[in-house]
């Protein structure tokens, strides 16, 4: 994808993505502390809700939190040593060799990957750690997890763009000319609701798709299948995602 070719599958439902999307752990911001010596400013890039940043600027003194959907900026997390810019993730504005960390949560397969990559080297430090990351399905119960993926195989699968692939690879296939440090394993989990589940579901970028070009909402169908397999109505359980990662330093 060229520069400014940004592909936005996620303005029109920024605040309920904001809201439906699961939480990563504090351990994974502990660990990416760890990655540089100094923690002066981080960049993270494809912020979407702030999520990953508002958790970063517990560790770094500032955080520059860009996003180049302005529907996304106008829904993040509010913080005091985030700020926020609609800017392209390979035009970023920022100052040459400042940034410490520039991290990427699952967003960095939307990007421009070689322009991307050369404003990292413009920013960062001499010696920084960039750190990309993604997941996929979750994992729950056998039976609940059988109605996802037959969803995410079946119905939703023609509504995906290509770049999905990278993420069901774990990003493995992505282009990553920096020196690699191999990621501990981090999971991210929720105890949910059935209800709470179908919320974070309809935030895919394929159920979005589905809905615009259809003008059928697929969740509620969902919802049927979903509730055979479910249980006790009402009744919350745990719902895992692995995270997949590269991570490298910035020589």
């Amino acid at each position: 994808m060229a520069p400014g070719d940004f592909k936005d599958h996620f303005s029109g439902h920024a605040t309920a993505y904001a809201d439906a999307r699961p939480h990563y752990p504090d351990s994974l911001f502990a660990w990416l502390a760890t990655l540089t010596p100094q923690h002066e400013l981080a960049w993270d890039c494809g912020t979407g809700n702030g999520q990953a940043a508002v958790a970063l600027a517990k560790h770094y003194a500032r955080v520059i939190a860009t996003d180049a959907s302005v529907q996304q900026i106008e829904s993040a997390f509010p913080c005091p040593n985030v700020e926020y810019r609609a800017v392209p993730a390979e035009r970023s504005g920022l100052a040459a060799h400042g940034v410490d960390l520039v991290t990427v949560a699952q967003a960095a397969h939307w990007f421009g990957l070689p322009a991307f990559y050369a404003e990292v080297r413009r920013v960062a430090k001499p010696g920084g750690a960039i750190v990309l990351w993604c997941y996929g399905l979750c994992s729950i119960a056998p039976e609940v997890d059988a109605v996802i993926e037959e969803f995410y195989e079946g119905e939703s699968k023609p509504y995906w763009p290509p770049e999905r692939r990278l993420i069901d690879a774990g990003y493995r296939t992505l282009e990553f000319p920096f020196t690699e440090i191999t990621a501990p394993t981090i999971h991210m989990q929720q105890h949910w609701s059935m209800a709470q589940l179908l919320a974070y579901l309809r935030t895919w970028s394929a159920v979005q798709r589905y809905i615009k070009q259809t003008g059928r909402d697929p969740i509620p169908e969902l919802e049927i299948a979903m509730a055979a397999a479910w249980g006790a109505a009402g009744s919350v359980k745990q719902i895992d995602w692995p995270l997949h990662f590269r991570v490298g330093r910035i020589n």
